[in-house]
Formats: structure tokens, C-alpha cells, sequence
């Protein structure tokens, strides 16, 4: 699409709205019910849907599509990484209350970083279109990594913290304990660390490697800026509130690294083809209709049958303790 500047600054503008919106929304430390958590998942998930109606109105059903497909992937990935957050967390017993102000930050941190990473990949992609060849080989690799993790249970194991992150910890110093939403404080005459700022460092530092995931992902269903941007914002909103709505429902998503290793692998090939097709070899591409289908299908059956293994060893684990 040919997206004037004008577009361009009134829907990250609009953006900037929703942000601080939500942010004004969950400023006051609080547990977050599942009512309310539902709701705003839901108000998230209608406003992704009411802009890609708009875009189907006035740019046709090709963008529409590309936006959807989009939404749906970098939706479905942010889910998995809600494991992560689950692990950091946990890893640095965040009081529940402080959760939701640590996930609104993880966000932020996480728009900023994709634009910047969907900017490069723009530029990237204008300048050199083997670059589809690398994105390829990358979703694919990463595919398969998705399925050895799963088999080893990745999600089971304990956070560790990176080199980086131990090295401020180290210059800087960290409080022993919580001092409510505050980020830094005056501990033996020395300005210090709290855990706040710690663990909020630890989910934006992990941004980055979900970053490197997910943009190569979406390039694989649209090359347009626009799209793309959209795409990832609108499955970043709501993470919060998501994190919250299934974060028991998460460990009974046990199929959902299978089912996206074979949505990376299958955007993976796509990537290829297309590159392929950009270098003159004559092979056929894969559509968008068909792309939003077959994401669409390997969500469900991996939901589904999710919920049935979930389903049937809480049954054989009700049997032994009988």
C-alpha cells in the first residue's frame, strides 16, 4: 500500500492514545480479576478486528488479509511467550499486585524495539531481496528449535538470567527486597537497583530475542511496512490483560510450541518460494487466503488436542492418587 506520512502519524499517534490509556487504565498496583482481564482482552481484540474491517473497506481484501494473517501469527507467538514471562516472574517473585506494571513496560519496551527491528527490516528487504533466503532459512531453523525445546519441555526450565543483565546487576547493585513500584533507592548512602527495575530489564531484554522471531515471520506474509507495524502492535495490546485471562490456561497449552513450529516452518518455505519466485525460477507461491486458513487450522487442532492431553493426564494423575 502507498501509506502517506500523514497515516503514518495519525495511527502511531492513535497508538500513543491506547498505550497511555491502558497505562492510566492499570497505573494503580492491583490484582487483576479474570473479569477484568477478559474484558480488556476482548476490547483489544475487537479494535485489531475494527481496523482490519477498515482496511478491507479501503484497500481491499489483499491488505486485509495480510493484516489478519499477521495479527493471528504475532498473536499466537506472543502467547508463547507469555511462558517466559510466567518463568520471570517466578524466577524473581514479583508480587502480583506489581505484575501488571511490569508487563505494561515489557510492552512499551517491545513496541519500540519491533519498529526499530521492522524499520531495518524494510530497508533491509528494498535493498537486497536474497535477504527472504536468510529470513527463510532463519523461521525454518527456528522451527525446528521450537520442536526440540518442546521435547526437552523448555518451558519447564527455571529463567536464567544473561550475561548482560548480571553485569548491571553487578555495577549497579540491587536492593534485597521490593520497595513498591519504585525503580531505584538510596540503600547504606548508595543509589541502588530494586528488583522492579530488575525483572522489568530481564522481559525486555527477552524482547529482543521475541523480536527476532516474529518480524521475519510476518515479512513471510506481507512485505508492507504498514502491516507489518499494525499487525505487531495490535498482538502486542492486551498482552497484559492476556497474561493474566490464561495464565492458567498456559500450562495446558501443551501442543502450542508444535503448533507453531509448523507456522514458522510453513512461513519459512513461503519466504523461500517467494525468493525463488524473485529470482526468476519459475515455482508457484503460496496465497494469503491460504496462509490465513492453514494458520487458522493449526491453531485450532493444536488448542484442541492441547486440551485433551491436558484433560486426560490430570485424569491418569487422579487415577494413581486414587
Amino acid at each position: 500500500m502507498d501509506i502517506s506520512l500523514t497515516v503514518w502519524l495519525v495511527t502511531v499517534a492513535a497508538l500513543c492514545v491506547l498505550v497511555a490509556a491502558d497505562f492510566f487504565i492499570g497505573r494503580k498496583p492491583h490484582d487483576v480479576s479474570i473479569r477484568e482481564a477478559g474484558i480488556w482482552t476482548a476490547v483489544w481484540v475487537v479494535l485489531a478486528c475494527l481496523f482490519g474491517v477498515g482496511l478491507l473497506v479501503v484497500a481491499g481484501g489483499g491488505p486485509a488479509g495480510e493484516f489478519f494473517a499477521g495479527y493471528i501469527t504475532e498473536k499466537s507467538l506472543s502467547v508463547d511467550n507469555l511462558f517466559v514471562f510466567v518463568l520471570i516472574m517466578g524466577k524473581f517473585a514479583v508480587p502480583s499486585q506489581y505484575q501488571q506494571r511490569v508487563l505494561m513496560v515489557g510492552v512499551i519496551v517491545a513496541l519500540v524495539l519491533r519498529a526499530a527491528f521492522i524499520a531495518a527490516g524494510a530497508a533491509i528487504i528494498s535493498a537486497f531481496s536474497w535477504v527472504f533466503y536468510l529470513f527463510g532459512a532463519f523461521l525454518i531453523w527456528t522451527a525446528w528449535k521450537l520442536i526440540q525445546d518442546a521435547r526437552k519441555g523448555g518451558h519447564e526450565e527455571e529463567y536464567e538470567e544473561n550475561k548482560l543483565l548480571k553485569s548491571i546487576e553487578h555495577r549497579f547493585g540491587v536492593a534485597d527486597r521490593y520497595h513498591g513500584t519504585k525503580l531505584w533507592i538510596e540503600e547504606n548512602g548508595k543509589r541502588v537497583m530494586t528488583p522492579m527495575l530488575v525483572v522489568m530489564l530481564a522481559i525486555g531484554s527477552t524482547d529482543v530475542l521475541f523480536a527476532l522471531d516474529s518480524i521475519p515471520a510476518i515479512y513471510g506474509l506481507t512485505q508492507d511496512p504498514y502491516i507489518v507495524f499494525t499487525a505487531n502492535a495490535f498482538a502486542l495490546m492486551g498482552l497484559r490483560q492476556l497474561y493474566f485471562l490464561i495464565g492458567g490456561l498456559l500450562r495446558r497449552l501443551v501442543h502450542l510450541s508444535y503448533g507453531l513450529s509448523v507456522i514458522l516452518g510453513f512461513i519459512g518455505v513461503k519466504l523461500v518460494l517467494h525468493a525463488l519466485h524473485e529470482s526468476g525460477v519459475h515455482v508457484p507461491e503460496i496465497g494469503i487466503p491460504f496462509s490465513l486458513g492453514f494458520i487458522v487450522l493449526v491453531l485450532a487442532v493444536t488448542t484442541v488436542t492441547s486440551l485433551w492431553a491436558a484433560r486426560r493426564q490430570e485424569r491418569e494423575g487422579a487415577g494413581r492418587g486414587a
